[in-house]
């Protein structure tokens, strides 16, 4: 069964290049602008794994976590931030939020792949 990774973010080009690698690497991809698309796209199904930008416009990353964190159906999926924020205050608040990882631009996609194949199985 193939596995489904929810990526947000607000660059079309972000977008693309982790769609791409994931594609290529066997997982199938539902992309979001921001935090309020991604919440209405995903709305109950199955994802294996979200990655998730910090600075987006509507609804950031953090509040993004936050909301997933409160629903059932995804209270216990592993959520990564990709995002240029290296700060560990940021980091932390993402933490406390729910993410599960941070993974910070630019990054390759070999980084990539890495990363979700430790939490997608």
């Amino acid at each position: 069964m193939t596995k489904t990774v929810l990526i947000v973010d607000d660059s079309s080009s972000m977008r693309q290049l982790v769609s791409f690698a994931l594609q290529d690497a066997g997982f199938e991809v539902i992309a979001a602008v921001d935090g309020e698309d991604a919440l209405a796209r995903v709305d109950g199904k199955r994802v294996e794994m979200v990655i998730t930008d910090l600075n987006m416009p509507k609804m950031d990353g953090i509040e993004l976590i936050k909301q997933l964190r409160l629903k059932p159906a995804y209270k216990f999926t592993p959520i990564v931030m990709l995002t240029t924020e290296s700060q560990e205050t940021k980091k932390q608040e993402g933490r406390r939020a729910g993410a599960s990882g941070w993974i910070v631009k630019p990054f390759t996609p070999e980084q990539l792949i890495g990363v979700v194949k430790k939490f997608v199985r």
